[in-house]
């Protein structure tokens, strides 16, 4: 019996001992990690001692601004982001989603007068839409989702938060967008980079550009003329011999069509309006004297510049006489065009006396220069000279 109650004791003591190490407090697992980086709560190990107990209230950090992106509906519930290019099969149904409330959508010129209903936007929550039915090789062009910024209820397009796509509808038998016209007029400016729209619908489509007359291909050296499959051809800075007709080709497979003809126009574009300079022959003029006043344009080669007076003697209908003559001289080593016009006034009247005013223009603008005309008589009139009284001599005694 004894032994019974000696094991009922130790089997206590075990109990109470077990039941005594569970109350021990787990360590924080947060005070072990700052004490292995050599700090504790108290600041001891850190050589800094915290001012005051008392919390400091965090403020939360403002989120990031979300980033507008475009996302194209495939299928119902599949999703693909979409990259600068898109690729669309020609009759297939376009949808785009663009993340954002609200935003605003911008499309090709061509789908801007659509009145057919193909195309509608929708703005939901958190995403505007687009949705293009039954499209074609003629909406080959660039699509542009803009966020909008507001305040109250006035909106406007935040330009530089613009995502944007250029998407080609490929049509197995157009290669290039249709266009209505055969040939399409292109004004080539001096140093103003032109462009020939030889947009195709497929950026796996080759494309050359060709002279009509005499039929050679144009070379393009990337410099000089350049391709972006986007655009079309570039021509960065025009001359003389790029004017003419021509035309592109592209080609796909088996496939080889021809675009609209551009026909090049060169002007020689000035890159600033004329400096006229006036001077007269002379700016005091008699009566019954001629007159000439001369203004001259010192400028680019090959810029027509007109030229057109106001004079006094308008005011009687007098007509003007002119002499206009346009000369290659030297200036300051480089070979320049003087543009020049001279004013006749015959047989100068009082009324011709005032201001001579020479406007030049060309295709940039317009400038003035203005001098002024004294006109006086012809017969000056002078006091008679009083006549010598004659010497009066003593008569000589003899």
């Amino acid at each position: 019996m004894k032994w019974r109650v000696v094991l009922f004791v130790l089997l206590v003591s075990h109990l109470i001992i077990q039941f005594g190490m569970c109350q021990k407090v787990e360590p924080d697992p947060k005070t072990n990690a700052e004490k292995r980086n050599g700090k504790s709560k108290s600041g001891k190990g850190s050589g800094k001692t915290p001012a005051s107990k008392t919390k400091v209230k965090t403020t939360p950090e403002t989120p990031k601004e979300a980033q507008t992106y475009l996302t194209q509906v495939v299928n119902k519930g599949r999703f693909q982001k979409v990259e600068d290019t898109l690729t669309v099969r020609a009759g297939d149904t376009l949808e785009l989603r663009c993340k954002g409330n609200p935003v605003q959508w911008a499309v090709p010129a061509y789908l801007e007068e659509d009145d057919e209903g193909r195309l509608r936007t929708v703005q939901h929550e958190r995403y505007g839409t687009l949705i293009l039915a039954n499209t074609t090789a003629a909406d080959t062009g660039e699509f542009t989702c803009y966020p909008m910024y507001c305040e109250d209820q006035d909106c406007r397009k935040q330009y530089d938060k613009g995502v944007k796509v250029f998407i080609f509808f490929s049509d197995p038998q157009e290669l290039f967008v249709p266009s209505a016209d055969y040939y399409k007029v292109i004004q080539l400016r001096t140093n103003w980079p032109t462009v020939l729209p030889c947009q195709v619908t497929s950026p796996q489509a080759k494309v050359s550009l060709h002279r009509e007359f005499p039929s050679v291909e144009v070379k393009v050296d990337g410099r000089e003329i350049s391709f972006d499959v986007k655009k079309g051809f570039t021509i960065h800075r025009p001359k003389q011999y790029h004017a003419g007709s021509l035309y592109c080709v592209a080609s796909l497979g088996n496939l080889r069509q021809s675009s609209t003809k551009y026909m090049l126009i060169y002007v020689n574009y000035p890159t600033a309006p004329p400096f006229p300079a006036i001077q007269t022959s002379s700016d005091t003029v008699a009566v019954g004297k001629n007159l000439q006043v001369t203004c001259t344009v010192i400028g680019e080669q090959d810029v027509v510049v007109d030229f057109s007076w106001e004079y006094p003697g308008q005011k009687i209908g007098r007509p003007s006489y002119t002499q206009d003559s346009v000369q290659t001289v030297q200036v300051d080593g480089q070979n320049r065009q003087r543009s020049q016009t001279i004013l006749l006034v015959d047989e100068v009247r009082e009324i011709d006396q005032g201001t001579y005013t020479c406007t030049a223009q060309n295709l940039e603008g317009s400038r003035s220069a203005s001098t002024t005309v004294k006109v006086h008589s012809a017969q000056t009139t002078t006091k008679p000279k009083k006549p010598k009284s004659p010497i009066q001599r003593n008569p000589i005694e003899t």
